[in-house]
C-alpha cells in the first residue's frame, strides 16, 4: 500500500510541475496539487492507523 501511495504523490507531482510549465494547463496544476495534499494526508492516516 505504501507503495501505491508514493506512486500516486509522484503522479501528481508530475502533474502539477506540468501544469505550471504550461501557462494553458494552471488548471492541471491546481488538480495535481489537491491531488497531491489529498493522497499524501489519506496515507499518513492509513499508516498511523496501522501502527496503533
Amino acid at each position: 500500500m505504501l507503495i501505491f501511495v508514493i506512486v500516486l504523490l509522484v503522479i501528481w507531482a508530475i502533474l502539477a510541475v506540468l501544469g505550471f510549465a504550461i501557462k494553458g494547463l494552471i488548471w492541471l496544476a491546481i488538480i495535481g496539487l489537491i491531488l497531491f495534499v489529498a493522497t499524501a494526508i489519506i496515507g499518513f492516516i492509513r499508516r498511523a492507523a496501522r501502527r496503533k
